[in-house]
């Protein structure tokens, strides 16, 4: 269902204020790229400092915008299961084609509180459903045994896997017990060799700022030209370094702002601008990448 370069979509802010304008913009050139889908409201979108109206307005911008051109994987989850519900009826409503729902983070819940948590969201939703694992952020990590469960249970509605643990052992893992899932990598280091493994493509940072060439890497693994993309990947591992030089997405904003006039560095706090040091990182990183508009 989803596959490729799939960007996690920063949010551009003007002042305190979302950028309606710059994001329309941003989601054209990105499609223009051939960016294969799109992500509003996830880490990178800075979805945490999000009011609950911006977050769903956000993402019906994103869908009105894409036009059906791409599927929209809105984030939607929260630490609230009744919150997470909530957002994902709105994104459903907004035009969104899939949910993103991150594992609950903060109140740590155990494996069986995961079963119910995404057992209670998949029983009440119509979207497709991408589970995301991220337990350096969320403290909290779906293991192995409860993506497989969560997928047995409900094969048509779960069907989708963003995992940023770090760890390529559960790509083998997952498919094993739930080759029907579709895999997808968090982290844009790891996916040359997630692919080996049997993942399909990335929800990334990088391509926030590299769409083309993030693509034309997508498309040669997916291929099986393994050479050209290491190639690609030499190319774009200095940029999905300097990506987190800071604290995400100040580095991602700053690229953009580099490349468009239309698009403001400006996070919310407590992310800041990102240093002298992060701005010169990614300014070499661009310039090795070949990154321009």
């Amino acid at each position: 269902m989803f596959s490729g370069s799939i960007p996690a979509l920063a949010t551009p802010f003007r002042g305190e204020a979302f950028d309606e304008s710059a994001y329309r913009q941003f989601i054209d050139w990105q499609i223009d790229n051939g960016t294969s889908g799109l992500v509003p409201c996830g880490t990178t979108g800075e979805s945490a400092t999000l009011d609950n109206d911006e977050h769903h307005r956000v993402i019906a911008v994103c869908a009105e915008q894409a036009a059906g051109r791409v599927p929209v994987i809105a984030g939607a989850g929260s630490n609230d299961t009744r919150t997470a519900l909530w957002h994902a009826k709105e994104a459903q409503i907004a035009g969104a084609d899939a949910l993103l729902l991150v594992a609950p983070y903060y109140n740590r819940p155990s494996q069986a509180g995961l079963l119910a948590h995404f057992s209670y969201l998949a029983e009440r939703t119509d979207l497709p459903i991408v589970l995301y694992n991220v337990p350096g952020r969320t403290v909290t990590d779906i293991l192995p045994e409860t993506v497989v469960e969560l997928h047995r249970r409900f094969p048509e509605k779960i069907v989708a896997l963003k995992d940023a643990s770090g760890d390529l052992s559960r790509v083998v893992t997952h498919r094993m017990g739930a080759p029907a899932l579709c895999q997808l990598s968090g982290d844009d280091p790891l996916v040359l060799g997630g692919y080996a493994m049997g993942q399909v493509g990335c929800i990334s940072v990088t391509a926030n700022v590299a769409p083309k060439l993030c693509a034309e890497f997508h498309a040669a693994a997916a291929s099986g030209d393994f050479a050209a993309a290491r190639e690609i990947n030499e190319k774009l591992y200095p940029l999905h370094r300097a990506m987190f030089s800071d604290a995400s997405p100040a580095p991602a904003k700053y690229g953009l702002s580099k490349l468009f006039d239309w698009f403001a560095p400006d996070v919310r706090m407590p992310i800041v601008e990102c240093s002298d040091a992060a701005k010169a990182a990614v300014d070499a990183a661009m310039e090795f990448a070949g990154v321009t508009v």
